[in-house]
């Protein structure tokens, strides 16, 4: 992260939602590459090429179990006028010692296994007699159930191209290519690629490590029982699955008290650990919103650059957030509202850009699309503020879950899109095109 400290203005400003994003993109930097083992680089950011440095496959190779045979041995062949071939013996998957294919010979050969020398196309074994001597065969049969297909004579009862059923050497990628180009984000296809090419280790951006931390002296962990005015714990749980969804190892801190000391000591405990912090809770305009009280001024005795500003924004839900650094190495942090549905919406609009771009992904954002407002009734929005609406969105349709309520988290969850209405708009009509982003 970068050491500047965030920009700060006037207690009544109200910010808009892109002068906050812009304020924190601008603010984190992606992590610093590092090399790791392959599946330990997984959902991570590939920062360099990658080069090629064996052709794959490495050599000629069978793509069927049969036999390796000449050409011209196998031409006019027929059921009524079988080729007969001596078998010289088996080819296996990694074999190193192979046998040499002559005229009127035929070697077995396993899918995988290399084209022996002297052989010009593979005869997949349901075309020939498995040396059996009992017409067409179905497949091979294993050499310690029928010993006597290795060897002897096979009838082959149909012809075969040159290179048929071979895998030529460098069908997929040769030596040279460029195998993944730096940016690629390694999910299990790229990691099979780099195994494929015997790369065992990899530079990477590694994937943030991220602490989530609800506060609040009503909050109860789950499996517990609930006490007068207490309610579970669900801040934590949701945003710190939203943050490995994002690509982040995140960790969570169990809820704690509206205790200004105790918060600040949390927070430093886990610093070691934190390459992004993430609170809910406390940083409205209540007497015991705690993370305010507790970092309002904690640039003044931590190092020069950090702090953090809280700030109104002109948005619904989500209207107090937080943003700064804290600690020795500036570790950015996020205060989000302590309602269910703010903080989560919170998450999607500010601290997964922030997550990916600490990732050092270009695309930060999650897709947005247009669609046509499926509704019983217009939607209002309070003038002066965006609004993000739950919905479902499908087939060019979108259609609101539940009310504007910060506290809604049933409707929360059976959406999987956000309804944007604009700041300057305070009524949507059915029908009307809106703004949707995309959350599945």
């Amino acid at each position: 992260m970068s050491n500047a400290a965030p920009r700060t203005t006037g207690q009544d400003h109200l910010w808009s939602v892109d002068e906050h994003l812009e304020d924190i993109l601008a603010t984190v930097r992606p992590l610093e590459p590092i090399e790791l083992q392959l599946l330990d680089a997984q959902g991570c950011v590939l920062v360099e090429d990658v080069t090629v440095p064996v052709s794959l496959p490495p050599f000629d190779n069978s793509s069927m179990d049969g036999y390796a045979v000449r050409v011209a041995d196998v031409a006019g062949a027929s059921e009524e006028f079988p080729a007969v071939l001596d078998v010289v013996g088996d080819v296996a998957a990694g074999q190193a010692d192979l046998l040499h294919v002559g005229p009127g010979q035929a070697a077995r050969i396993m899918t995988g296994a290399p084209l022996p020398p002297g052989a010009e196309t593979v005869v997949p074994v349901e075309w020939t007699d498995g040396g059996l001597g009992e017409g067409p065969v179905a497949g091979m049969r294993a050499r310690a159930l029928a010993p006597e297909g290795a060897e002897g004579q096979v009838h082959v009862y149909r012809p075969a191209e040159a290179r048929a059923h071979v895998r030529a050497k460098g069908s997929d990628v040769k030596a040279g290519d460029r195998a993944l180009e730096a940016g690629t984000v390694l999910g299990p296809p790229q990691i099979a690629l780099l195994a494929a090419i015997g790369r065992g280790t990899v530079r990477v951006r590694p994937r943030p490590r991220v602490v989530v931390m609800s506060t609040g002296s009503e909050l109860v962990q789950p499996d517990e029982s609930l006490g007068s005015g207490q309610i579970y714990d669900s801040n934590s749980f949701a945003l710190t699955a939203a943050a490995r969804d994002a690509g982040a190892i995140a960790y969570r801190v169990g809820a704690v008290a509206d205790d200004a000391e105790t918060l600040r000591d949390t927070i430093e405990d886990q610093l070691v650990r934190a390459d992004l912090m993430v609170t809910t809770g406390g940083v409205s305009v209540g007497a015991y919103d705690v993370v305010k009280e507790a970092l309002s001024h904690v640039g003044d005795e931590d190092e020069a650059g950090s702090g953090i500003d809280f700030r109104k924004l002109a948005m619904q839900p989500g209207k107090p957030q937080g943003f700064g650094s804290i600690g020795p190495d500036h570790t950015p942090l996020l205060a989000l509202p302590g309602n269910p549905v703010s903080s989560y919406v919170s998450f999607e609009l500010f601290v997964r850009p922030a997550i990916r771009a600490l990732m050092g992904l270009e695309d930060v954002h999650r897709p947005r699309t247009r669609a046509k407002l499926t509704a019983g009734k217009a939607l209002t929005s309070p003038k002066g503020r965006r609004q993000f609406l739950r919905g479902t969105y499908a087939d060019g349709a979108v259609t609101p879950v539940g009310g504007a309520g910060s506290h809604l988290v049933a409707a929360l969850a059976h959406a999987d899109a956000l309804i944007v209405v604009p700041e300057d708009v305070e009524s949507v009509e059915p029908g009307t095109e809106v703004e949707v982003v995309l959350l599945g």
